[in-house]
């Protein structure tokens, strides 16, 4: 039984291998990844696991926006340290729902319920997954720290986020930036995609921030904001498209970095 492990501290992932080999000699350890970018990877370019250890959070948000990047067609185990996501929800439509620290008869049962299922249970469990992620909370508000306190800022005030050299920034509409210590992909991850895009490697911008757009003379598009930041905002020529469908729907979800 191939098996693979998301889960982003280390201490928890060594554990579940251990008692994995102590429980069921017949389990191979397909892979271990730490964040949803590293599992999504990972699924697209390996042979599909016969079942998946999950922790609900990850370092880069919450594992159910695995769900929204790739099909998911194989068993979910879901391991989390907190227990708001007990829910019933998962003891009907999942195979498991582990609370950590995980024991061994608990790994025992699990591994015993994932190996009685029978196809139709399989096919079953499969077309329940995506009602097992809870309603999507996306960032409404920002604590940035600011010298010695936390400034609340609301997510309505905010321009975009730039970084360069690994430091990111978060401009505020008020002309104001503060940094912020977060990557842009993690920042892109807690946000509504209706709302906010990773217009390129350096920006990731508010649509209700976009002052006016220049088609440029190679095809690509110059996005002027409602605030100065410290370069020019290009969106390429193959995403040109993409953009401007997101623009006017509000409601395309994708990463347009060039």
């Amino acid at each position: 039984m191939r098996i693979l492990i998301v889960e982003d501290e280390t201490v928890a992932s060594d554990n579940l291998v251990a008692m994995l080999a102590e429980t069921d000699l017949s389990v191979e350890i397909a892979g271990i990844t730490e964040s949803i970018e590293q599992t999504v990877q990972w699924l697209q370019t390996n042979p599909a696991p016969d079942l998946i250890f999950m922790d609900i959070h990850l370092s880069d948000g919450e594992a159910f926006a695995i769900f929204d990047a790739i099909q998911m067609d194989m068993p979910i185990i879901f391991t989390t340290a907190y227990d708001e996501y007990a829910l019933e929800a998962f003891k009907v439509n999942s195979i498991d729902y582990l609370l950590k620290p995980i024991k061994a008869e608990q790994l025992r049962r699990a591994l015993d319920k994932f190996e009685k299922l029978t196809n139709a249970d399989l096919l079953q469990y499969l077309s329940q997954m995506m009602h097992l992620a809870p309603a999507s909370k996306y960032r409404d508000k920002l604590l940035i720290p600011v010298r010695d306190k936390l400034l609340p800022v609301s997510i309505e005030d905010v321009s975009c986020f730039y970084t360069t050299d690994k430091n990111t920034r978060v401009y505020l509409k008020d002309g104001k930036y503060h940094p912020y210590n977060r990557t842009l992909e993690q920042v892109i991850a807690s946000l509504n995609p209706a709302r906010f895009i990773r217009a390129n490697k350096q920006f990731v911008i508010a649509r209700n921030s976009v002052k006016n757009i220049t088609v440029w003379f190679d095809s690509r598009l110059l996005v002027t904001l409602d605030v100065e930041v410290p370069e020019r905002i290009y969106i390429s020529k193959n995403k040109a498209a993409e953009f401007k469908s997101w623009m006017t729907k509000g409601s395309f979800r994708s990463n347009l970095e060039s």
